[in-house]
């Protein structure tokens, strides 16, 4: 099977990656992929929220490291991207920092919900047990669909992540799935199938088949990402992701040129 597009990768920056971007883009050219893209943890407005990202002033290095890849690969289409936290109140930053280069895309995340819980954070997994995890997902899903409507990004990253630690709503969250779905098809914002799920203790593709397929039902295009935190995990099952999109009824997903959009046959 000809595999898609990795456009969810990230690098040392972080603090929480391994392996410079020339080797994400050798082990690439290994598997044949066709194009990828770096979409490393972005910096908020204040440096000091988190340990986890690259901060203000990494920004330009970040893009060097890309640049590097670029070079030293010229056969392979690398792609600049970032995976920008949405937090209420920081668009004015989102849309400075987008002016900052020449991006390719930016992949928009909820890490954050209820005064700065990280709830995907395996460091704060206890907080779980103080939450009633319907209104977690209730909460995470008014800011996904928030950064949907926002038109700030051209990917919405692994859209079910609340589910990462194994906390499932007992209620019906359909109508969430397709609030959040309105708003992308409104913006023309695809969202991620991300396999990195399958490496987590849910055990399952970001989205699970019945959002994917509401998705479709939306008209809501893909794009792919095995969210890679070193060199060996670039590409990891992306095999079974595009299985998933096809018999969601997908035929093509989504890449980036400089925010233009460009479809591709799966």
């Amino acid at each position: 099977m000809a595999l898609p597009a990795d456009y969810h990768m990230h690098t040392p920056l972080c603090r929480h990656a391994k392996g410079e971007p020339v080797e994400y883009a050798a082990r690439a050219l290994e598997l044949n992929l066709p194009e990828i893209g770096f979409s490393d943890h972005s910096p908020v407005e204040h440096d000091d929220l988190d340990d986890w990202r690259m901060l203000s002033s990494e920004l330009t290095k970040y893009v060097e490291k890309v640049e590097h890849a670029r070079d030293t690969y010229p056969t392979l289409p690398i792609r600049l991207g970032l995976e920008v936290d949405f937090i209420p109140g920081h668009e004015p930053w989102i849309k400075k920092m987008a002016q900052n280069h020449d991006w390719d895309y930016f992949i928009g995340s909820v890490h954050y919900i209820s005064d700065k819980w990280n709830f995907d954070n395996p460091q704060h997994i206890k907080e779980w047990d103080k939450r009633s995890v319907d209104e977690v997902w209730s909460e995470y899903f008014d800011l996904l669909t928030r950064a949907a409507a926002s038109g700030l990004f051209q990917i919405i990253g692994h859209p079910d992540l609340p589910k990462k630690f194994g906390h499932y709503p007992k209620r019906d969250c359909s109508n969430l799935y397709s609030t959040f779905l309105t708003a992308c098809e409104a913006t023309h914002t695809c969202i991620e199938l991300n396999t990195a799920g399958l490496r987590k203790d849910c055990k399952e593709i970001y989205p699970n088949i019945e959002f994917l397929e509401l998705a479709r039902s939306h008209n809501v295009q893909i794009s792919f990402g095995s969210d890679a935190h070193a060199p060996q995990e670039v590409g990891l099952n992306l095999s079974e992701a595009v299985n998933l999109a096809k018999k969601c009824g997908y035929h093509s997903y989504c890449t980036f040129i400089r925010l233009e959009k460009v479809m591709v046959n799966l």
